[in-house]
């Protein structure tokens, strides 16, 4: 299969030579797009690219603080392009937006033409089957997990079943069915998408080695490996098999499957495509853009992500335009924005049955209350109402856990399709209560005593093996507690990127100042573990602030997935250290004292915070019953 050639627009000679020099933002039936004319290169005069952001594939237009030059703004997250050379200015270092090509013809008729690679699907494709009832089956389980049955082969999508997500940020939602172990070590083959903690558990993998370390693995030949962490997670899994990008994997005669990359994130994301005597399950999974946007079309099942609300940005964020007023209205906007891009890929794919999943998460721990209340996430209903409000010909399937949906019966009459669903009983516990905080929280915090943090020097250690540098960014990173209060042997430091140095103050020339505040036990685990930022900035661990107001592309780019895979070398730091300070510890306090908490000050801590009125008597009682057990 060759790349082709597609014409995604044609102007008229009279609409060509209305086109103003600088910024054309051209709406049509067709699709949105941005011509840019350069009246000083009369032999190449036009650049154009479709209009639509790479990051979040919001829309620009021309903000009135840039009117006088080509820059225009995205509306979802205000990054903003210079349409003269189709680079991103904001954040720099970035993207540059993909191009189409301008062709005039004799007539003065303008043409935009777009390349388009091959689709794979379309090699050995095959016409579907009949399947009967019973034959194609999909189970959810929780947050981004299903159970695919396939004829006789089972196959389970990312799963993340047990403990937490980002650290301490995010815990699951549903409670999973009860066999959920059980039947994931019984599946004859996992789909992993890519390598954060809510799609890669290895909390759900170690059970899961436990009874089977062989099942078959599947994952993207993404540049970042899934399994980059497989090693010092300790768990053993002996099957895992690194797939490339668009080629059908063979399971046997009717089954098979690909995987695609992102648009936007290839270097980490992807999204599965099945085929079952020639029916298709498209899972695109968290991708912005998923293969780009060159999807396969009329598929019988598409899922997707629908929730937003997974990022800290802007709710972690502070100072400047950062009130809480804005963050709400900007929050509203974006999962707006969202649905609406959901609605759109499910127009373009025009799945037979649509299931909106991968969303289903909690910030769940009480001294989260703040993100919990003030993070709120799209609900699947919303999606699928707004779906079938505009799409009356897609059938949605919103699912609770444990709930199968078969596909020969949603297959089948329109009158008949809510048969094909089967939900759990109804006394089935649908909601987890609780999460077994402590046991997770506890091994997180094991790193707060690390050795290493009695030596001042693990810092110039630690961020030279990040190896970020020659960047005008200043950044302070202090260890809190869990509410982001200063805390008793935590670190407060400067890093200044421009020559990777150490200050104690900040410097006098112009720069950029990234100030970040992290709970100390996450911080420390993911220093130890020279893990990627993911866990401190998606886990809602940290909070932020920064002048100007810019996003840094390409220090966020770099910490959260250029950072080398193999760990820091703390067993050469700690000998070095040790021969040079002779075992006595050059910083006398450099973690906090043991947590002597019993459960009543831990109560008093929460109810302070949650900002519950306490009449004085009762504060005076705790108080002394904290005394007398202290």
């Amino acid at each position: 299969m060759e790349q082709r050639t597609v014409e995604v627009l044609q102007l008229s000679a009279q609409e060509t030579a209305a086109l103003k020099p600088g910024v054309n933002l051209v709406n049509k039936n067709v699709g949105n797009f941005i011509i840019y004319k350069d009246p000083t290169r009369p032999e190449d005069p036009y650049k154009a690219c479709r209009n639509v952001c790479r990051h979040q594939r919001g829309v620009f237009v021309k903000d009135i603080e840039d009117a006088t030059c080509n820059v225009v703004r995205c509306t979802k997250h205000n990054w903003k392009l210079d349409t003269s050379t189709m680079k991103y200015v904001n954040p720099p270092d970035s993207f540059t937006q993909e191009l189409l090509f301008p062709e005039l013809d004799e007539e003065g008729r303008l043409a935009l033409v777009e390349l388009r690679p091959p689709e794979p699907w379309e090699s050995d494709g095959r016409p579907p089957q009949r399947i009967g009832p019973g034959e194609v089956q999909v189970t959810f389980f929780a947050h981004a997990c299903m159970e695919v049955k396939l004829g006789d082969k089972i196959m389970f999508f990312d799963p993340w079943l047990t403990g937490p997500a980002f650290a301490r940020g995010w815990w699951l939602q549903h409670e999973p069915p009860a066999d959920w172990l059980e039947r994931l070590s019984r599946a004859d083959l996992i789909y992993i998408s890519h390598e954060h903690s809510d799609h890669l558990s290895y909390p759900t993998l170690e059970l899961l080695s436990k009874k089977n370390p062989d099942i078959p693995i599947y994952v993207g030949d993404t540049s970042v490996p899934v399994f980059c962490r497989l090693k010092q997670s300790g768990v053993k899994l002996n099957c895992i098999n690194i797939c490339k990008f668009g080629v059908w994997q063979e399971i046997n005669a009717h089954t098979r499957f690909m995987i695609l990359m992102d648009g936007v994130h290839p270097e980490f994301d992807t999204c599965i495509l099945i085929d079952y005597k020639g029916h298709l399950i498209l899972n695109t999974v968290d991708c912005v853009s998923p293969n780009g946007g060159r999807l396969p079309k009329n598929v019988d099942i598409m899922m997707s992500d629908f929730s937003g609300g997974n990022s800290g940005f802007p709710v972690t964020f502070s100072g400047g335009r950062y009130t809480e007023t804005w963050k709400e209205k900007f929050m509203e906007k974006d999962r707006k924005n969202l649905l609406f891009h959901k609605k759109e890929v499910v127009r373009e794919v025009n799945p037979k049955v649509y299931c909106p999943f991968a969303g289903f998460f909690l910030e769940a721990h009480p001294t989260d209350k703040y993100i919990l209340d003030n993070n709120p996430k799209n609900k699947p209903e919303q999606l699928a109402a707004f779906i079938n409000r505009h799409l009356d010909s897609v059938m949605t399937w919103t699912p609770k856990p444990g709930s199968t949906l078969d596909l020969a019966l949603a297959l089948g009459d329109p009158a008949d399709r809510r048969l094909a669903i089967v939900d759990p009983p109804p006394w089935t516990k649908l909601y987890k209560d609780s999460w077994e905080f402590d046991f997770y929280i506890n091994k997180i915090n094991e790193s707060i005593e690390n050795e290493i943090f009695a030596y001042p020097d693990w810092i110039p250690f630690y961020y030279e093996w990040i190896g970020f540098k020659d960047y005008n960014l200043v950044l302070r990173m202090i260890e809190t507690d869990d509410y982001f209060n200063s805390v008793e042997g935590g670190y407060d430091f400067l890093v200044d990127f421009l020559d990777l140095s150490f200050p104690s103050q900040r410097p006098a020339r112009e720069h950029a100042y990234l100030e970040i505040k992290n709970r100390i036990g996450v911080h420390r685990q993911t220093v130890l573990q020279g893990l990627f930022w993911d866990d401190l900035y998606l886990g809602f661990q940290n909070r932020l602030s920064r002048e100007p107001d810019t996003f840094h592309f390409k220090f966020w780019n770099h910490v959260q997935i250029l950072l080398s895979l193999q760990p820091p070398d703390w067993e050469a730091f700690l000998s070095r250290q040790r021969k040079l300070h002779g075992r006595k510890y050059p910083r006398a306090v450099w973690k906090p004292p043991h947590s002597t908490k019993t459960s009543v000050t831990r109560l008093l801590g929460v109810l302070v915070h949650a900002r519950v009125l306490l009449v004085p008597a009762t504060v005076a009682f705790l108080a002394v019953l904290a005394y007398k057990v202290l």
